[in-house]
């Protein structure tokens, strides 16, 4: 395993090369994100050592877990990342020897409720590393509580860090966040063609990325900057 990269697992899971901090539009989400900064540099203390977010679909917890591994990787650290809705037919002893790693990302926990097996496996290795003063950092789509666990202990254990909610853009913050990934690909998108994307194409910030894709190849292709007349003929709106 050489230093610098994410570990990686015959899994075929792989991060996304666009998944990192720079190409997170914080908005309201900004002290989180400076918190995350410090989980994934071990140079710095980080404030917890085990941070748990929560959020609607699009809000941006995948991007963060994996952002925070390549940064991890980038400092020469041992990183993982480990989207469990695509993982756990592994099984629970995946998780074994997890705690080795200086940074370990788990996404999705709510695919684990109800599965005993892997409750107890997570609560082991929540344990393990906190007791090595480890990094962890867990997503899921709701409060500890409200996941449906069954293993009391393993409620309480995902309590002790820090939970952090995270907060959906308004469609002011939607603009900007389209206008800085444009901005990214060199594009130029005006506050009108942003706002008509809003209003025409779909909320989610995953279609909204999609979108952004899609009009980005196009405008390459054709040589042409983003009007309106351009995204309608390239989004058949």
């Amino acid at each position: 395993m050489a230093s610098g990269q994410p570990m990686q697992l015959p899994l075929g899971v792989k991060l996304r090369d666009e998944a990192t901090f720079d190409s997170f539009y914080s908005g309201p989400n900004a002290p989180l994100l400076t918190l995350l900064h410090a989980l994934a540099d071990p140079a710095q203390t980080p404030v917890e050592h085990c941070v748990y977010l929560w959020g609607a679909p699009d809000s941006g917890r995948s991007h963060l877990l994996q952002a925070a591994c390549q940064r991890m990787a980038q400092t020469g650290a041992l990183a993982m990342y480990l989207p469990l809705r695509e993982v756990m037919d592994h099984g629970p002893q995946l998780l074994d020897g997890m705690e080795e790693v200086d940074l370990l990302c788990l996404d999705d926990l709510e695919v684990l409720a109800g599965q005993a097996d892997w409750e107890e496996a997570l609560f082991h290795i929540y344990n393990r590393i906190q007791q090595r003063q480890g990094r962890l950092l867990m997503a899921a789509a709701a409060a500890p509580r409200a996941l449906g666990f069954q293993l009391p202990d393993l409620v309480s254990r995902l309590g002790w860090g820090l939970v952090f909610h995270l907060q959906t853009l308004d469609d002011e913050e939607k603009q900007q966040m389209l206008q800085m990934r444009a901005a990214r690909r060199g594009l130029q998108l005006s506050d009108e063609v942003a706002r008509y994307i809003l209003s025409r194409g779909a909320r989610g910030m995953g279609e909204l990325f999609a979108a952004l894709e899609q009009l980005d190849q196009a405008s390459l292709q054709a040589q042409h900057r983003l009007t309106i007349p351009f995204v309608k003929r390239v989004m058949g709106w």
